[in-house]
């Protein structure tokens, strides 16, 4: 079994700054691409960012310059920093990886997802 728990939502006021992480855990054998989703009320869950286990990475065009999705191989973590925060970015974000586990085979996983709020 593989769990994604994410961490790093919260508060802040427009203009702010943000970090979220997610650690994946359990039977792996390894982790390839990795992302961030959000899901605002009322819409549709859509692509934050990506990144693949080699570091290439992409972007929804309104986060570009904004964010920035890193990972650290060695944890089989996945980092979001959220700079120049707006009020549209509230959502909740969701963390996305495809794992090969024990079964030896790519499996689709889900965080659980963490609240982001900007106030204006």
């Amino acid at each position: 079994q593989v769990q994604l728990v994410e961490s790093g939502g919260g508060l802040v006021q427009a203009g702010g700054s943000l970090r979220l992480s997610c650690a994946a855990s359990g039977s792996i054998f390894s982790v390839n691409a990795m992302g961030w989703y959000r899901q605002a009320p009322g819409k549709r869950r859509e692509l934050v960012a990506g990144i693949t286990s080699g570091g290439s990475t992409n972007y929804a065009d309104s986060m570009k310059g904004r964010f920035t999705i890193s990972r650290d191989n060695a944890k089989n973590t996945v980092y979001l920093q959220m700079n120049s925060l707006k009020p549209e970015d509230t959502a909740v974000y969701y963390c996305n990886a495809a794992v090969v586990g024990s079964s030896w085979r790519q499996n689709d996983y889900w965080g659980q997802g963490t609240q982001v709020t900007v106030s204006s």
